[in-house]
């Protein structure tokens, strides 16, 4: 009698944890009895994938922090290699995290394990040549969106886009208000959400710059409100910390929540770091102003390899500048609130873009945990 599939799966990031979830989901109503193990956050931890570390040891920004943490990563990856290969896994699911999990997939590959990188790496943007390592590596590529098959195809190396997940989770319908109410926030209050990221690097860099803004505006504006998401015990401490330095004014009108979704439902407008949080922003019409700080070195060096005309999601789903972002030195108190203060001041809210929002909504509802498991439930198949 066949066994049940056995997968090892590796997230890195919270984006990654949502995104393995949904695949463990797909994957059981096919399997049942399928197991999983590797690296997982607590959405995955709780379909009762066993994780073999903390998934935050593998949450690296930049080009500097990876180089510090050398020594821990190779050790984890050592860890996971020894662990996958003694379980004989079904195959094995790499989620983002492309510089930790290509090379965990190259060594796995070569003891005879069937691969799968979830999330394809912006070869399109920056590092082109590691389209080679990723078709000596991968068995099946499923990317997000649309635009990033085409050179997977050119180079044979089987794809399958299969959407993004959260356009399937996040309804068209407004859910402001039900937002709020969880959060003891009136229906007439205006309410900002700021997120300065899961990391701790991206906190250290933008918290200050947000809390700083926050305070420049109650003191023109006393009735703001304004949320601030955290994910963890370490960002919410460092979040705190931040509070604890700031005026009264700042700390009373601030709420601190555990959940960024829910935030961002019940803001009427977000400022945040760029990444998948840009995503959720768009599926739920939020206006936007996108921040993106690295540390001075791995910006020097990614601003060299890295040839895209926008950093955020939302620019480049559209094709075209859709919502203001600001990149690095760019990045200050007066030009965030510059931005805050003529959305405030504006009537309503821009129905053009909301027209683009709905339409990148709809291109990216396809399904997508469900047909990644399928496309993965086809590959130890056929293999």
């Amino acid at each position: 009698m066949q066994r049940s599939p056995h997968f090892g799966i590796v997230a890195g990031e919270r984006s990654g944890d949502i995104l393995g979830a949904g695949l463990i989901r797909e994957l059981r109503k096919i399997y049942p009895q399928a197991t999983f193990v590797g690296v997982a956050g607590p959405e995955m931890l709780s379909l009762g994938c066993e994780s073999l570390v903390d998934m935050d040891r593998l949450a690296v920004m930049g080009f500097v922090d990876p180089l510090l943490r050398l020594k821990e990563l190779l050790r984890i990856k050592k860890r996971l290699r020894k662990r996958l290969i003694a379980d004989k896994v079904s195959a094995f699911i790499g989620i983002d995290s492309p510089d930790f999990n290509l090379r965990l997939a190259k060594e796995l590959k070569s003891s005879g394990c069937r691969t799968v990188h979830y999330v394809s790496p912006s070869v399109w943007a920056y590092r082109k040549n590691r389209i080679y390592k990723i078709k000596a590596t991968v068995d099946l590529m499923l990317t997000l969106f649309p635009f990033e098959n085409e050179v997977y195809e050119k180079h044979k190396i089987p794809v399958c886009c299969v959407g993004h997940p959260l356009a399937d989770k996040i309804e068209f319908e407004d859910r402001k208000y039900e937002s709020r109410s969880k959060f003891g926030i009136a229906e007439s209050d205006s309410v900002t959400t700021f997120l300065p990221g899961s990391r701790k690097g991206e906190i250290e860099r933008l918290a200050p710059i947000f809390l700083s803004v926050i305070f420049r505006i109650l003191k023109k504006k006393p009735t703001k409100r304004f949320i601030i998401p955290f994910s963890g015990n370490e960002s919410m401490g460092l979040i705190e910390k931040y509070l604890r330095r700031c005026d009264s004014s700042v700390r009373n009108s601030v709420v601190l929540v555990d959940d960024s979704l829910e935030a961002m439902s019940a803001a009427d407008l977000v400022v945040l770091s760029s990444g998948t949080a840009t995503l959720e922003a768009l599926l739920l019409r939020r206006p936007m102003v996108v921040c993106y700080r690295l540390a001075t070195f791995s910006f020097f060096i990614a601003s060299r390899l890295i040839k895209i005309p926008f950093v955020s999601l939302p620019n480049l789903l559209a094709g075209r500048k859709i919502v203001p972002e600001y990149i690095q030195g760019e990045l200050n108190e007066d030009v965030l609130l510059f931005e805050i203060e003529k959305f405030y001041s504006a009537s309503e809210i821009d129905s053009e873009l909301l027209g683009v929002y709905e339409d990148i909504h709809l291109s990216l509802r396809l399904g997508g945990s469900k047909k990644a498991a399928n496309a993965v439930a086809s590959l130890i198949t056929v293999g």
